[in-house]
């Protein structure tokens, strides 16, 4: 989908029962699916196996956007984007060399993304900002889904956009994003944002998807 804004659903909160089907929902109004990996280390919830990863990216009609909460980064970050992920986020919290997982990732042809954590400051990672592809700045706790968006980590937001300045890196955001707060974090200068419980609650996933991608554009009044 061509657009400055992007949206991307996270299947954490969905039937996970039929996982496939529950990504076909959404597909034709999506533009990366957001993949949560959680290995009960980094953060105290598990979320799919590998198996089911490989399964996911396999069956997905659209590009998958791997977000690794774990503890291995180094190892899994590549492994992922050998799997078939068009995006590969790392935390910078459980990665030991930053600069060679960045490389490795894009080597199996993936974009590359830096996650920071609610009380890690972007400042310490500007040396990055001619390597990544994407930050994604987190408005939640990493680990479970329907958490309250966090309305203090728009600061941060707005200074990494302005540490990007004019390159072509995209900003992500990921917690509590919804009908309500994804204008905050849009007028903070957020272009991707990742939406779970607000899309896979909502009576209509898709229609939901729709609803917070004209919010985000500045074309739906809030009602």
């Amino acid at each position: 989908m061509q657009s400055n804004v992007r949206i991307h659903p996270s299947i954490l909160n969905a039937d996970h029962s039929k996982i496939l089907s529950e990504i076909e929902r959404v597909s034709k109004v999506s533009d990366f699916l957001h993949l949560d990996i959680l290995d009960g280390k980094f953060a105290p919830n598990t979320s799919f196996s590998w198996e089911q990863a490989q399964h996911i990216i396999s069956g997905s009609p659209i590009p998958v956007d791997a977000h690794l909460m774990v503890v291995d980064s180094d190892t899994q970050g590549p492994r992922y984007a050998e799997a078939g992920c068009k995006s590969v986020t790392v935390h910078v919290e459980s990665t030991v060399d930053l600069k060679e997982t960045i490389r490795n990732i894009k080597s199996n042809g993936a974009r590359a993304s830096l996650a920071l954590k609610p009380a890690t400051q972007i400042e310490k990672y500007i040396d990055f900002l001619n390597d990544v592809d994407m930050f994604l700045i987190m408005t939640v706790e990493p680990g479970f889904g329907g958490q309250s968006f966090m309305p203090e980590m728009m600061d941060k937001v707005s200074k990494t956009r302005d540490l990007i300045g004019n390159r072509p890196i995209w900003l992500q955001v990921d917690g509590g994003i919804s009908k309500d707060t994804i204008q905050i974090a849009r007028a903070a200068g957020a272009d991707t944002f990742v939406a779970g419980s607000a899309v896979y609650k909502a009576e209509d996933p898709a229609e939901m998807m729709k609803l917070l991608r004209s919010l985000a554009e500045g074309t739906q009044p809030e009602s």
